[in-house]
């Protein structure tokens, strides 16, 4: 009997520990909040001001899952799945696609950090000092989705991250086009970097894809092919689609963080020539641009423990195949946010974007401008858990 139950004993602390070794956790944020604009137009045709309940201003709305098994002698397997929804309607934000945000496993340990599945490339790490941190999916539309600095993904993909090197950090990212008899159509590859010293942070990344039927970027499967920029076809398979650069900096001083950052996107395959064209129609997209430039300061000051203020301005350069003249976005935001909890907090966001030369494409999400400047203000609650 005492046999018996020593084994018992020793079963029961193998099995502790064999489960202290490995872990997964559950993760998510719901962001919810009441937006209003004016000026939006709908469809084209339907004009005026927009009051609406939205999901993800601040950050998307999620669900997910992420694990770590200890295998010994400092390696370590890990993965991330996370699924991205409306928490106003209940809708998957992706009706396609389960894990929309990240689908990834990977080792990491001494040597660093390899993952491989769908992933963001390294803007969406160096994000964190700029205003995509204070006002999220606000600042999008001016130019943060174009230039990746939002997180946008990259199926099909491997990555290598090393360890914090004195405060430097290195990553280096490649995607598969997965297209037979070619290895260049549809592929994708980046390099980032990020060095934290005090209050000092810097970050640089750049990101280049090609088209592809099987594109690796992702973003490359919502582009428009009535200008020249293909969608998730073979057309100019292997030609470069896509090449951004991004430089961000961030100092803290005291209370105050302050940030400036600087992104030049080309897109060679937007060469339909737009001349004779109004380009405050839909022509005149941001995402039509063959170039452009966008340039933002801003800081964030923590006027007590849980209240924090923001200010941000963005100004964006556009240039279009065939037209002289440049299109210009320039965004003024004003925001503040209440931390209720360590999980809970509550924002409110007031924005001013305006166009020159091409069409206001809203301050928010379904809120393309009808006027050359357009106003919207925000207000919601995050919880995180």
């Amino acid at each position: 009997m005492k046999k018996s139950m020593l084994a018992l004993a020793v079963l029961g602390a193998i099995a502790g520990a064999a489960q202290a070794q490995s872990s997964v956790t559950i993760y998510g944020i719901i962001d919810t909040g009441f937006t209003y604009a004016n000026k939006v137009t709908t469809g084209g045709t339907t004009t005026g001001s927009k009051f609406a309940l939205t999901s993800g201003n601040l950050q998307g709305s999620r669900l997910g899952f992420k694990g770590t098994e200890d295998l010994g002698g400092g390696l370590n397997a890990i993965f991330a799945l996370e699924a991205g929804f409306n928490n106003t309607t209940g809708a998957n934000a992706n009706t396609t696609l389960l894990f929309n945000r990240k689908s990834w496993v990977g080792l990491n340990g001494g040597f660093g950090t390899v993952m491989v599945g769908r992933q963001t490339d390294y803007a969406d790490t160096i994000s964190a000092y700029t205003s995509v941190n204070d006002f999220g999916g606000i600042t999008g539309n001016v130019g943060h989705t174009l230039d990746r600095l939002e997180g946008i993904r990259t199926n099909d993909s491997v990555s290598y991250t090393t360890t914090n090197l004195s405060g430097l950090t290195l990553q280096a990212m490649y995607g598969f086009g997965q297209t037979a008899g070619s290895t260049s159509a549809g592929q994708a590859f980046g390099t980032g970097a990020q060095y934290v010293n005090g209050p000092l942070a810097l970050g640089l990344n750049y990101y280049q894809s090609k088209q592809g039927s099987t594109p690796a970027d992702f973003s490359l499967n919502t582009y428009s092919a009535t200008t020249g920029s293909y969608s998730g076809t073979s057309s100019a398979a292997g030609s470069t689609a896509a090449k951004v650069f991004s430089a961000v900096g961030s100092y803290q001083f005291g209370p105050a963080r302050v940030y400036a950052n600087w992104s030049q996107v080309k897109q060679p395959l937007n060469t339909t020539s737009l001349n004779g064209t109004s380009l405050t129609t839909s022509t005149g997209l941001l995402s039509n641009a063959n170039k452009a430039n966008v340039y933002e300061i801003g800081t964030a000051y923590s006027l007590s423990a849980p209240l924090t203020l923001l200010a941000a301005v963005e100004y964006t350069t556009a240039n279009f195949t065939g037209v002289s003249s440049t299109g210009k976005l320039t965004q003024f935001n004003l925001g503040s946010d209440y931390a209720l909890s360590k999980r809970t907090d509550i924002y409110a966001f007031l924005s001013n974007l305006r166009a020159s030369n091409m069409l206001n494409p809203g301050i928010a999400a379904g809120s393309t401008g009808s006027d050359a400047s357009q106003s919207g203000l925000s207000v919601g609650i995050r919880h995180k858990f």
